[in-house]
């Protein structure tokens, strides 16, 4: 076997590799770069391989940073089949329609050129085949892959590819702890080698139990001096964890009653995905539904599709609470409500998200006073307070004990989908506690497995 490493490479986004066993090539995830600009500039240079050589592509999940390409990847050749969970295949054509409608509005805003449109969605979801968890798939006579249960988002996975005497394990991204809603991460068996995400190499979050206790005193500290509660959120698990939280606070009556907005329609269509497919939820999860109980809605929330309905917000007189995408900030309509709210000093910024490098959401989350949003000079005035345990990645106490309790450890692991700093943080610990030999890939670097 061979291993090239095509993306999320000493970064977090673009996941993307490429994996080559007796002359047939494969990858597992081919995601999107982003940066601080919806669509990075290198998303529209050419693979660094011929995408019609390509025989499948496993994806760990419908996030954009590892789904984004594939419309490109199919456009610009590939014929094969396109593996991923049941709940994923959903996901990823709601994420990529969304993706388009940005790009859309990017266009006649700032004349960006489109990467895909909805022709190579639908050409993707021609070539999407859905499986279920630990299900063993044969690629080749020698080689076979499984997903298992990632515990990060509804449907994710980490893949195990076995081939004749060798098991590589592809993490995808690793679940936090301890979270509502979607199951425990599987934990390893006895493999070979790791390729796994660093996302929080070097940060450990605030327990589940600090977590609601925050979101609550947040929600109270907003709504006591009459302001405007912000959460940006990720469409996928962020937001249905929040509503699933908000939701139990005020059945037990421990946050006051306001009015709760899910401005946005992607978010919403998620959620629909997430109440079809509760055979992958949690035991709690799952006995609420038997229950009845429908964990994301409530009578105070009001779930915003329109354009129209998202801007009769604003006639809404606070305290309120505000939930809008993008989770990282850099588009999306949680933009509109950050250039109204944040330069009144009652309202408050709620960041639940990992905040990747030169975004809007990590300028905020380090403190500048003053940001441009649509081209308009906005002063920050309002409080920005963050919740770590909300981000749907596992942290550095999480990934290390996910390897010590595999069945056997690898003796290489190599790390990607992280920050250099982060990633070296997770290096020294992964060597100290595990004795695995630890790589961090550069772009393009090919190695023999």
């Amino acid at each position: 076997m061979q291993l090239t490493f095509c993306g999320a490479d000493l970064e977090v986004t673009g996941s993307c590799h490429l994996l080559e066993h007796n002359n047939k090539k494969y990858l597992v995830d081919c995601g999107m770069f982003q940066t601080s600009h919806f669509i990075d500039k290198r998303n529209y240079e050419p693979f660094p391989f011929r995408p019609s050589e390509i025989e499948a592509v496993i994806i760990t999940h419908a996030h954009l940073d590892h789904i984004g390409r594939l419309p490109k990847l199919v456009h610009d050749g590939f014929k094969g089949k396109i593996y991923a969970n049941l709940a994923t295949v959903d996901l990823t054509r709601l994420m990529l329609l969304d993706a388009v409608e940005i790009m859309r509005y990017n266009q006649k805003k700032y004349a960006d050129s489109m990467l895909f449109n909805e022709d190579d969605v639908k050409a993707v979801g021609r070539q999407m085949v859905g499986l279920d968890y630990d299900k063993k798939r044969r690629l080749l006579k020698d080689l076979f892959f499984t997903l298992r249960d990632a515990g990060h988002i509804l449907g994710s996975a980490w893949v195990e590819i076995e081939g004749a005497s060798k098991k590589i394990v592809f993490s995808g991204d690793i679940g936090n702890s301890h979270v509502p809603i979607v199951c425990e991460t599987r934990p390893l068996g006895a493999i070979d080698y790791l390729v796994m995400e660093s996302t929080y190499g070097n940060r450990n979050h605030e327990s589940v139990e600090n977590r609601i206790y925050l979101l609550q005193n947040a929600i109270i500290r907003a709504v006591l001096r009459g302001g405007v509660l912000m959460i940006p959120a990720f469409s996928l698990e962020r937001t249905q964890e929040l509503l699933y939280e908000i939701n139990n606070l005020l059945e037990n009556d421990l946050i006051p009653s306001v009015p709760i907005f899910l401005d946005s329609p992607l978010a919403a269509d998620a959620t629909d995905v997430y109440k079809k497919f509760p055979r992958y939820f949690d035991e709690a999860a799952r006995y609420l539904v038997s229950k009845g109980d429908d964990l994301f809605k409530f009578p105070q929330l009001q779930i915003t599709r329109t354009s129209e309905e998202s801007k009769a917000i604003n006639n809404v007189p606070p305290p309120k609470i505000i939930i809008a995408g993008s989770g990282m900030m850099n588009g999306g309509r949680i933009q509109h409500h950050l250039l109204r709210y944040l330069p009144d000093n009652k309202n408050m910024l709620l960041i639940v998200a990992y905040q990747a490098g030169n975004t809007l959401g990590r300028r905020l989350l380090q403190g500048e006073k003053r940001v441009r949003i649509y081209g308009q000079e906005v002063q920050v005035k309002a409080e920005i307070k963050a919740i770590g345990a909300y981000s749907a990645h596992g942290d550095q106490n999480k990934m290390v004990e996910w390897v010590k309790e595999a069945k056997k450890i690898p003796w290489k692991i190599f790390l990607t989908h992280g920050e250099k700093e982060g990633m070296k943080a997770l290096e020294k610990r992964l060597k100290k506690e595990t004795g695995a030999k630890v790589v961090l890939p550069d772009f393009g670097m090919k190695v023999e497995l």
